[in-house]
């Protein structure tokens, strides 16, 4: 049997008899835990999924002990920029171990409908016909005005070729 519970914002899946680092708990060492937020319970038959948590389903678990994590080490570098930056930190840490998980109650499914509730054929043929339709009127579509296409644009004269007409039409001027 398992289950998926948060505990401190995070979430762990657990069993009976296991131990679990979770974020720093306020509670001394040596006393008892429970946790109601239980997302998921499976306990091998059935599988109870919360909508957000199982109703009913607790996970109880002794604290051991208060402790700090392994150094995590932070380096921030930007190339070519001559920036560099180390800081590190060690994490606070309960160990907790799982002592017992209750399961929620289970939801049940509904009964299935008997077969004199079934509807008959008559039954279904009544109610596939439609109901008295009323009229609708319908609005003439607007009629949308034509997209005006963009004007040809004509290719612009190469300027080197007017400046040599140019000189053409004085040289032939001067003789």
């Amino acid at each position: 049997m398992y289950a998926i519970v948060e505990i401190a914002g995070h979430q762990y899946k657990v069993e009976k008899d296991q131990q679990v680092f979770v974020n720093r708990l306020d509670a001394e060492e040596g006393k008892k835990v429970k946790f109601d937020r239980v997302l998921l319970v499976n306990n091998g038959k059935d599988v109870q999924v919360g909508a957000p948590a199982v109703s009913g389903a607790e996970v109880t678990a002794q604290v051991e002990r208060h402790l700090k994590g392994d150094k995590v080490l932070v380096f921030k570098k930007k190339r070519r920029k001559g920036y560099q930056k180390l800081n590190g930190f060690r994490a606070s840490l309960t160990e907790v171990k799982i002592t017992a998980i209750k399961a929620g109650g289970a939801k049940k499914a509904a009964p299935k409908a008997a077969a004199a509730d079934k509807p008959t054929a008559e039954k279904k043929v009544a109610a596939k016909k439609p109901a008295a339709k009323k009229p609708v009127a319908k609005k003439p579509a607007a009629k949308k005005p034509a997209a005006k296409k963009p004007a040809a644009k004509k290719p612009a004269a190469k300027k080197g070729a007017a400046k040599k007409t140019a000189a053409k039409k004085t040289d032939k001027t001067a003789k």
